[in-house]
């Protein structure tokens, strides 16, 4: 395992919300046009990107998730106490 990832995420209200992302991802749909359309994050504008973070840095359910991604792998929803996450592992 990695010591620290960079990712990018799309922050949803809905697990609703997060599967038609999922779907519209899926069908080709680039990640940070998304992220700037419809992310609830302030990362959006960025596309989603959040940089660089080390272990602990994040809440636990979403770690778990962008830690086990591989470089370029998109996530199914991750729920936490913020909403929905799409998760995209960039490095």
């Amino acid at each position: 395992m990695p010591d620290k990832v960079r990712c990018a995420h799309i922050l949803v209200k809905t697990l609703t919300e997060a599967n038609n992302i999922k779907a519209r991802l899926d069908k080709g749909e680039k990640f940070a046009t998304i992220a700037q359309s419809v992310s609830l994050c302030p990362s959006g504008k960025r596309g989603g990107d959040l940089g660089t973070f080390t272990r602990g840095k994040m809440v636990k359910e979403f770690e778990a998730v962008a830690f086990a991604l591989q470089k370029g792998e998109i996530s199914a929803p991750v729920k936490t106490q913020f909403g929905y996450h799409i998760i995209k592992r960039i490095e």
